[in-house]
């Protein structure tokens, strides 16, 4: 498109401050996040919770969330701190020619040079940026999993398999990121200046084969699925798909207790087939019309079109990523602004552009949290209707107090950071008023604290 060729050309300007400009907006947003956690830390110290949850929340229990929550917090700003400093570091100090030349070296003296184009240094490279990265984040990772969580009672796996698990990972990325970055170069070096079409339809292609085959050959690497057992959930769930024409192939239970106590419900497939995977986690500590209530809200959004809309939204987000990186692919002054004179990877200009991209990128993360929200409540509406107004809220109660989840929430920290309601008011829009029986400290000791993860109720 000429208007896109034309834009390119425009910002290609000899000398233009990039790196500061790029270095100035990771600090910004870095800041203004910071503001925003302190906002957040303010809520976290005080001592009684939101009216709706006083009659349901222990003043024991509801201590230990606000602790749980500092201490994230707290987490949140040292591990923060500690990856804007390894960003700068890259950028400032020029790591990233340094890495390309020194992956030169090594492509030149160990593979063939029938093999030696930029395909093949870029795999080297992405590899070994990976890899460097991959040991950086250890650290956080580990404090994360076996000091905060284990503190709190929710980490349930071993060294030995936390390490098991990044060295799967480590093997998954080089059996599919080899290929799909080979793909993606050559298509960029295949198809002109028109390449960002094929590139969506790429990845389009991609996405749907991910769906296809992340629950038969990555998800049992990582977690066993069992068949649900035939009984009064199973039962419960099948009717509530055929009410709703859901079209359910198969109903499982995933081990994901072997992890931590952290817990969720959710569907995946292609629309024609879907597939429901029930933590066992959730199983144990909820009741069974508790169970299906979640499924209700979950398959609301099913139903309302929610993952339809999120999908084709996605798909918008990434042709225009796509198209704006056909301004910048060919953008010199970009390039030489972060050390790349001689050389200009392809894998290199998308990277500058996705930092280039980052506060377009933040007020996007912001319009779909607030998008995500309205759905939740649509979701949550659709469970009442179906009945389920009651066990929908106190499932929602229950996962709060197990999962030590934070009660209250600053309205400009949810705003930018959450994508779900925050409990108050969902129990608000669904009519709540609280019951009178509290939740009382044993729900702390003699059931283990469950979580939810990937997409929370």
């Amino acid at each position: 498109m000429d208007i896109l060729q034309r834009l390119g050309r425009f910002l290609d300007r000899p000398g233009f401050p990039w790196k500061r400009l790029i270095i100035g907006f990771e600090i910004a947003q870095y800041l203004f996040e910071g503001y925003l956690s302190l906002r957040q830390y303010k809520i976290l110290q005080e001592t009684k919770p939101p009216k709706v949850l006083e009659g349901e929340v222990s003043q024991e229990v509801f201590d230990k969330s606000q602790a749980y929550g500092r201490a994230k917090a707290k987490f949140g700003f040292v591990s923060g701190l500690y990856g804007q400093i390894q960003n700068f570091s890259i950028i400032y100090y020029d790591l990233l020619p340094k890495l390309w030349a020194l992956t030169g070296v090594w492509l030149a003296q160990y593979v063939p040079a029938n093999y030696a184009g930029e395909i093949v240094h870029t795999l080297i490279f992405f590899f070994s940026f990976n890899l460097i990265t991959s040991i950086l984040a250890l650290p956080p990772s580990y404090y994360g999993t076996f000091v905060l969580e284990e503190k709190f009672g929710f980490n349930k796996q071993a060294v030995k398999l936390w390490i098991t698990d990044m060295l799967k990972g480590q093997a998954l990325m080089v059996v599919f990121g080899a290929p799909l970055l080979s793909g993606f170069l050559a298509i960029v070096q295949k198809t002109g200046n028109q390449f960002f079409y094929y590139l969506w339809l790429f990845s389009v292609g991609v996405q749907m084969y991910a769906i296809t085959i992340y629950p038969i050959f990555i998800l049992p690497i990582f977690n066993k699925l069992s068949p649900l057992e035939p009984g009064k959930l199973k039962t419960g769930v099948e009717d509530l798909a055929k009410k709703l024409k859901f079209p359910l192939k198969e109903l499982y239970v995933i081990d994901g207790s072997k992890r931590s106590a952290h817990s969720n419900a959710y569907f995946y497939g292609l629309p024609w087939k879907k597939h429901i995977v029930i933590y066992d986690t959730l199983i144990e500590k909820s009741e069974t019309e508790e169970v299906v209530a979640v499924l209700a809200h979950e398959l609301g959004h099913w139903s309302l079109g929610h993952t339809t809309k999120l999908f084709g939204i996605a798909q918008f987000h990434m042709f225009y990523i796509f198209a704006l990186f056909s301004v910048f692919i060919n953008n010199r002054s970009l390039y030489q602004s972060f050390g790349f004179h001689t050389e200009f990877p392809i894998i290199i200009g998308f990277i500058l552009f996705s930092d280039a991209l980052a506060p377009m990128d933040t007020i996007v993360k912001l319009l779909m949290n607030i998008l995500s929200r309205a759905f939740e409540f649509q979701a949550d509406e659709f469970a009442v209707e179906l009945g389920y107004s009651t066990e929908l809220a106190k499932s929602l109660i229950k996962l709060q107090i197990q999962n030590l989840s934070t009660m209250n929430a600053d309205w400009m920290y949810s705003s930018y950071h959450f994508s779900h309601p925050i409990l108050p008011e969902r129990l608000g829009a669904l009519g709540w008023y609280g019951s009178e029986k509290k939740a009382e400290e044993k729900s702390m000791d003699n059931e283990k604290p469950i979580k939810a993860s990937d997409r929370e109720l």
